[in-house]
């Protein structure tokens, strides 16, 4: 099988491509690797992955340019599509806004387009916990309303989803979309808390902690991630005209990917220091703008009808990563 993996520089599409890889699928990996993190991290990843061995192929480009995605899937068959490839970050949408209807909206539409014209057998794409916006119903389930997003990241993955139900509608191929909650673990994103935490801790520099740490996510681990991106990879929604999960009745279906537990901020904070072996200094900050109090997966209707069975707590993921933390490092 020939999957068409976008963001393959990134975190979960690198790790994804490896286990493909490794169950001898072929990978055509696309990602632009911008510098809204440091390239070098997704360069190593690539690196990896070009290691590892096995049919993978890898093209750097935009695939908000229509033109360039073409140009370079000119005459390769593609059987399904990984769409994992965005501009992600809740905070850095507030500074620019562009980037995020560019990739997640434009982006996202041409993918649609390449998966239509070249009757792909199923297109998976990366959704968001953050659709859920403030919702005081927890834990949040692929049924509740998101008409309601608290940042502009939020509105974009959102609008994926609706886009994604009227090509499914309309066009009839088989689409799944999936709402991500906190993904941590080795190869990262420096962006996100776990990794600012561990770096500020090593180096003896204040941790910023937000709304004096009355905060909970559910952190899911990346091995976890893969697990359940692969189930779903494999089951494609049918056109069947039954209920998916998500109430479409077209072949779309969404699914919350999450460990099934919401840890609060300072909970991880103590498993890191342990880790470390430093006690972390804190900078306490108020909470932040388009940011949420809580996130909180219900996985029943993955767990139903895929067997996805998260297995990593945070006690046995987050010392994993600050050990590779370390030695990415040397520190």
């Amino acid at each position: 099988m020939q999957v068409l993996v976008t963001g393959v520089a990134g975190f979960i599409g690198a790790a994804l491509a490896e286990r493909l890889l490794a169950r001898d699928d072929r990978v055509i990996g696309i990602d632009n690797c911008n510098d809204y993190y440091d390239p070098a991290l997704k360069a190593a990843r690539l690196q990896r992955l070009e290691e590892q061995g096995g049919d993978f192929t890898f093209h750097k480009l935009d695939f908000a340019d229509m033109g360039a995605l073409e140009s370079a899937l000119d005459g390769v068959k593609i059987d399904r599509i990984v769409h994992l490839g965005a501009q992600a970050g809740v905070r850095y949408s507030l500074e620019n806004p562009a980037a995020y209807v560019q990739s997640n909206l434009v982006g996202h539409a041409n993918m649609l387009e390449i998966a239509r014209h070249r009757e792909v057998e199923h297109m998976v794409y990366a959704s968001s916990s953050s659709v859920y916006g403030g919702n005081d119903k927890v834990p949040f389930s692929v049924d509740d309303r998101v008409d309601y997003p608290v940042s502009l990241y939020a509105a974009t993955k959102r609008a994926d989803e609706l886009l994604s139900e009227s090509y499914a509608h309309l066009y009839r191929f088989p689409l799944t979309g999936l709402r991500f909650f906190t993904v941590y673990g080795p190869w990262g994103r420096p962006d996100m808390a776990y990794w600012i935490f561990t770096r500020k801790i090593l180096a003896g520099e204040p941790i910023p902690v937000f709304h004096k740490g009355e905060m909970w996510r559910d952190f899911t681990h990346i091995d976890d991630i893969i697990a359940g991106v692969l189930a779903v990879l494999d089951n494609a929604p049918a056109d069947d005209g039954n209920v998916k999960a998500g109430g479409s009745t077209k072949p779309h279906a969404l699914y919350n990917i999450g460990n099934h537990r919401s840890e609060k901020l300072t909970d991880l904070i103590a498993i890191i220091e342990e880790a470390c072996g430093v006690k972390a200094q804190i900078d306490w900050q108020p909470m932040q703008a388009g940011d949420v109090v809580r996130t909180y997966a219900d996985i029943d209707a993955i767990s139903r009808d895929l067997g996805y069975t998260p297995t990593t707590t945070i006690a046995e993921g987050l010392p994993r990563f600050v050990e590779w933390y370390r030695e990415y490092h040397g520190v």
